[in-house]
């Protein structure tokens, strides 16, 4: 009897969790063949790109291997960008792979599946504000936070101490747009990112010229969190210096700045779109039905409304769950997603029913690098939580990048990788400075 051949598109959160669990277990077993498809060779755990925008996270260090994790737990890895489906052979079509020159390493190449689970999760939404693509950094990917933190890094370099090691006075302005959790994590990190390339004497620049800018077009910081931790945070920005402008829409980006809609400027040396969620565009190219954010639509068992063959998780999945609401694209829906989705593959391997996906809100924690932290955890069945901030908060919020780690690595080498990492914040610098 021939093997099922389940095909994992996307190795965020959701999809290289579901990927290592049915490798390790369905596949090391051979009782079927797991193939995970991303465009990129390597993973970070998005929640910490923030991170890897500044220097905090060094992408060297930290991120995991897909060929390599993938020997390892059973599975197997094929580098690809998806750019078509035919539904009716259970055929995907990957784009050819080309080197640094634009010359082909590997044409363009067909894949077949049985069980095809999208899990490519999601970018930010522009909204088409004219100049925003042209002029701002974006955060959805480990190359474009890299490419951020070379830009931060030119900019502060421009501004190095003089000769006498005196401090010039020239300020370097960032705006940022958006204040959900990206843009809020952003901003505190900058204020870290400055305070150690001052003392590395990197740059003249020290946190009273460092003039950061927040805009928002909701009435607070935070919309989608309680307003408990949208005003201790907001409390906290304003404390370290970040101006925040709430109410606030960008009508149009250009080199210098952005302009409101009130036809205000904010003038900035560096832009970044942190604002809205989408699905990526392709996934409405693809014959399956989406909505207007491109998210594919599915039953609550995860499973598309036009295919039982083929699925979607985590933020490019528009699942219904009670009261006509839908999972929202948060790292812990992903990763419950993952959780029932393996179950269900399972499943329907053994010729069992598949069980509907019910999402548990267990709360949100936001960390302003090494100033603050703030959250709430959930409780039973209440809606209001449990409010924490401080170290309790910090605590809990490195907890989940530490549960991710346990899910792809399993708990010796996820217990290894924390002393690794606190080793190296003691033998290198606390910022990557190159």
């Amino acid at each position: 009897m021939t093997c099922p051949r389940i095909v994992v598109v996307g190795g965020g959160a959701g999809g290289l969790e579901l990927a290592t669990r049915l490798g390790r277990t369905l596949g090391k077993r051979k009782r079927a063949d797991i193939i995970l498809v991303d465009r990129n060779p390597t993973h970070i755990w998005k929640p910490l790109l923030h991170e890897v925008a500044v220097g905090a996270l060094d992408t060297d260090l930290d991120a995991v291997s897909y060929q390599s994790h993938a020997r390892q737990n059973g599975y197997y890895f094929q580098r690809g960008t998806l750019t078509g489906l035919d539904k009716e052979t259970r055929t995907l079509t990957l784009a050819p792979i080309n080197d640094e020159e634009g010359k082909v390493i590997i044409g363009e190449r067909s894949l077949n599946y049985d069980y095809l689970v999208m899990a490519v999760g999601s970018i930010s939404n522009d909204f088409g504000t004219p100049g925003v693509r042209d002029n701002c950094y974006f955060l959805d990917s480990p190359q474009q936070a890299e490419s951020f933190r070379q830009a931060m890094l030119s900019a502060f370099l421009k501004n190095a101490p003089a000769d006498n090691g005196q401090d010039g006075d020239k300020e370097l302005t960032i705006a940022i747009v958006g204040a959900g959790a990206t843009g809020v994590e952003l901003s505190a990190e900058l204020f870290n990112a400055v305070e150690m390339l001052h003392s590395y004497r990197v740059t003249g620049v020290d946190r009273q010229r460092l003039k950061v800018h927040i805009i928002e077009a909701a009435d607070r910081i935070l919309p989608a969190l309680a307003e408990r931790i949208s005003s201790n945070v907001h409390q906290e920005l304003t404390r370290l210096g970040v101006q925040i402008h709430t109410k606030t829409m960008v009508a149009k980006a250009d080199e210098h700045g952005f302009e409101t809609s009130t036809g205000e400027r904010i003038d900035a040396d560096l832009l970044v779109w942190a604002a809205g969620v989408m699905a990526p565009k392709f996934l409405s190219e693809l014959g399956l039905s989406t909505r207007r954010n491109n998210q594919i639509e599915v039953h609550q068992t995860m499973q598309s409304v036009d295919d039982p063959h083929i699925f979607a998780i985590g933020d490019c999945a528009a699942c219904p769950q009670a009261d006509d609401k839908f999972v929202p694209p948060r790292a812990q829906a992903a990763h419950q997603m993952a959780s029932t989705m393996y179950k269900n593959l399972v499943a329907l391997i053994n010729g069992k029913e598949m069980k509907p996906f019910e999402y548990r809100d267990l709360g949100a924690l936001v960390s302003l690098s090494h100033f603050h932290a703030a959250g709430r955890l959930m409780r039973g069945a209440s809606t209001r939580g449990l409010f924490i901030e401080g170290w309790l908060a910090r605590t809990f919020y490195t907890s989940l990048y530490r549960m991710h780690q346990q899910a792809i690595y399993g708990t010796p080498r996820m217990l290894a990788k924390i002393v690794v990492d606190r080793l190296n914040h003691w033998l290198r610098p606390r910022l990557k400075l190159h």
